[in-house]
């Protein structure tokens, strides 16, 4: 039985799981932790994040060949393949005009999102599309990751991973970019140990740099 945490303490008592013991998630508990992915914030609410979801022992064993042989990626029971969808803005901009209609957004600022959207996302080169892709779904990703500490399952979200050969194994569209991997199971063994943080003092500043909070 998994013992479910506030999300303080989810927050609070996080690791990077080292190794999972590869016991199956229930398809309701992966829904749940998607479904908080996808209730995540985004600019414009574009909502360009994509999840691959992999949990057969082949395509798990295939993936870990493209993540540096990180054996995680073969033991834990789910791996979230994190992609943002650079083509998403072009195929989407009238539904998420009529959601925002349907949700109460003002007419005349819908009648103007689809110009702003078009003109901001089709004037970034391709690392700059990237970087904002990378922020996107980096949201999302955390959404996940603490929902699945919540349940009082384990995490380790990896970035240590070839984009070629990940397109490669999950045979994903030109348009997506893949921005991490989330790996959730039970821990198997110890857990990693505690790194330590910095205080707030480390890296908060008050109204401009330098100013400590008072």
């Amino acid at each position: 039985m998994r013992e479910t945490k506030t999300l303080e303490q989810a927050i609070r008592e996080r690791r990077s799981t080292p190794s999972f013991d590869g016991s199956p998630m229930p398809p309701e508990d992966l829904r749940q932790i998607l479904e908080a992915g996808m209730a995540a914030p985004s600019g414009y609410n574009v909502q360009p994040w994509r999840f691959v979801v992999v949990q057969t022992p082949e395509q798990k064993r295939k993936l870990r060949a493209a993540c540096f042989n990180q054996a995680k990626v073969e033991e834990a029971s789910v791996v979230i393949v994190c992609c943002g969808d650079a083509d998403s803005w072009r195929r989407d901009a009238d539904e998420i005009i009529r959601m925002g209609l349907s949700g109460g957004m003002p007419e005349s600022y819908a009648a103007q999102l689809k110009t702003y959207v078009q003109n901001y996302l089709s004037s970034l080169n391709e690392d700059q599309m990237h970087g904002w892709l990378n922020k996107q779904v980096s949201l999302a990703a955390a959404f996940m990751l603490l929902t699945a500490e919540t349940m009082g399952y384990d995490t380790a979200p990896l970035e240590g991973f070839e984009q070629e050969r990940v397109h490669e194994v999950l045979r994903l569209p030109l348009s997506y970019w893949v921005v991490s991997l989330l790996a959730i199971g039970t821990l198997q063994g110890t857990d990693k140990y505690d790194g330590g943080r910095f205080g707030l003092a480390h890296a908060v500043s008050s109204e401009e740099y330098g100013k400590p909070l008072r």
